[in-house]
C-alpha cells in the first residue's frame, strides 16, 4: 500500500500542504512524520526560501507528494 514511500527516500520530493509546500531529499519516514533535509518553503507568489536543519511534516497534513525525476539526495 505504502510502498511509494519507500521508493521516495533519499530521493528530491515536493510535499505539498494546504497553501504551502517544502521541496527537499525525504531523508526519513519516522511514524506519522516525514523528515527533509535540503529543504525549501515554497509559497505562492513568493521566490522559494531556504530552510535551515531539517523540516519535519506530520503525514496526516500531506496532500500529496512528487517525486522529482533525477532528484537524487
Amino acid at each position: 500500500m505504502f510502498a511509494w514511500r519507500r521508493t521516495a527516500v533519499r530521493r528530491r520530493v515536493v510535499v505539498n500542504l494546504d497553501g504551502r509546500a517544502f521541496e527537499g531529499v525525504l531523508w526519513a519516514q519516522r511514524g506519522p512524520l516525514l523528515v527533509l533535509r535540503d529543504a525549501r518553503l515554497l509559497e505562492p507568489g513568493r521566490e522559494p526560501q531556504a530552510v535551515d536543519g531539517e523540516v519535519v511534516v506530520e503525514r496526516a497534513r500531506v496532500e500529496f507528494t512528487q517525486v522529482l525525476a533525477g532528484g537524487g539526495g
